[in-house]
């Protein structure tokens, strides 16, 4: 015997509703179980390393550090630097500012700066400081390209996987600086140089 159009449409509302009850139905309790929701994995991958050491020093806490429980200090945050800026400064220079590192990835930093100061002193005593040999004593350290090495008028600067670590290499001097890396770099370099536009 057909079907008529109303039995179609009841069967087909029965279907969509059975359906529905399933989807619903996942993420419940079943069986006196509760149902475990799976976390997504991050959705970047974690940079690549360079520069370790075989052994980190456990953190120290600086000299300088911060009381408990207080906020340390941005640069321009000290006391009258912000009187006569107008009330949106922070919001529109929070492009150049660098990410906060942990007492961890400090010391991981500092052991990795160590040995790159070496590599640039060799570099130094050979009296080479030209781009390509700067790059090959960071390369010596498995720094490269996938590091956002970038080196320009004896300025260098490189992402550890960890830490920033950037200064300036030259026959006078040989500066070294652990730092986050940079919300927005400036364009055309790596994660570890300021960007020096406007917004």
């Amino acid at each position: 015997m057909p079907l008529t159009t109303t039995t179609r449409l009841r069967r087909s509302a029965a279907a969509a509703a059975l359906l529905a009850l399933t989807v619903t139905a996942c993420g419940t309790e079943h069986g006196g179980q509760q149902a475990q929701s799976v976390t997504p994995p991050p959705s970047y991958a974690p940079r690549p390393k360079c520069a370790q050491p075989a052994e980190t020093p456990p953190p120290q806490p600086s000299p300088s550090a911060t009381p408990s429980g207080a906020v340390p200090s941005q640069e321009g945050d000290r006391e009258g630097d912000n009187e006569d800026r107008p009330p949106n400064y922070a919001d529109n220079h929070a492009y150049r500012m660098s990410a906060k590192l942990s007492p961890d990835q400090r010391a991981k930093g500092e052991a990795s700066a160590g040995l790159i100061r070496k590599e640039l002193d060799k570099a130094r005593k050979e009296g080479d400081l030209s781009g390509k040999r700067i790059t090959a004593a960071l390369a010596h350290l498995g720094c490269g390209e996938k590091h956002g090495v970038y080196i320009a008028d004896g300025f260098y600067s490189v992402h550890t996987g960890d830490v920033c670590v950037s200064g300036h290499v030259t026959k006078e001097e040989l500066s070294i600086e652990v730092h986050g890396a940079y919300a927005e770099p400036q364009p055309g370099t790596g994660p570890c140089v300021e960007n020096r536009g406007g917004h």
